[in-house]
């Protein structure tokens, strides 16, 4: 019955190894990709590398603006009209994409509640802060040097709004 059992055994065991997920045939350059969506975004807006852009954690340049965070405050502070909304609190973050050129497109909006949760914010909050940043006109692009000249390369850039009751009350990064 033993010598009957252990050859049973070994010959059932790679039934339950089989796999049956599917395979990803295209996989992305980097996690958080903005893929261009002909519904949201430019049809002339180029990239000038191969398709993809630094994320905004590769390099420690900051803020690469004209007049700095400053002034991108200051353009929110008077573009900006402030919403009475008392259950409109928590973080608004877009990411977009700025070229070699220091043009931006592919802007991407997500809220959250103060617990991180997903969250839709009311349209009047989120297309004024939407409108403001793609009004944004100076970007400046970032750059490295190659052997023999300076690169400009395209990259990623975000903006997280800190809402409470409708009002901005801290803009980062």
């Amino acid at each position: 019955m033993k010598k009957l059992l252990i050859p049973l055994i070994f010959l059932s065991l790679p039934s339950f190894c089989q796999d049956n997920k599917t395979t990803m045939l295209k996989y992305p350059n980097s996690t958080g990709d903005i893929d261009f969506d002909s519904t949201l975004d430019k049809k002339d807006f180029k990239l000038c590398g191969q398709g993809y852009g630094y994320q905004y954690f590769n390099d420690s340049k900051g803020v690469l603006y004209e007049g700095e965070k400053k002034a991108i405050e200051q353009s929110f502070k008077e573009k900006y009209k402030s919403q009475n909304a008392s259950k409109q609190t928590g973080l608004i973050r877009i990411r977009f994409m700025v070229n070699c050129k220091g043009e931006t497109d592919r802007f991407r909006l997500i809220g959250m509640d103060e617990k991180y949760q997903e969250k839709t914010f009311d349209k009047s909050i989120t297309e004024q802060l939407l409108t403001i940043t793609k009004g944004l006109k100076g970007w400046k692009a970032k750059a490295f040097h190659s052997k023999t000249e300076m690169l400009a390369y395209d990259f990623y850039q975000y903006l997280i709004f800190k809402i409470k009751d409708g009002q901005i009350t801290e803009i980062l990064p």
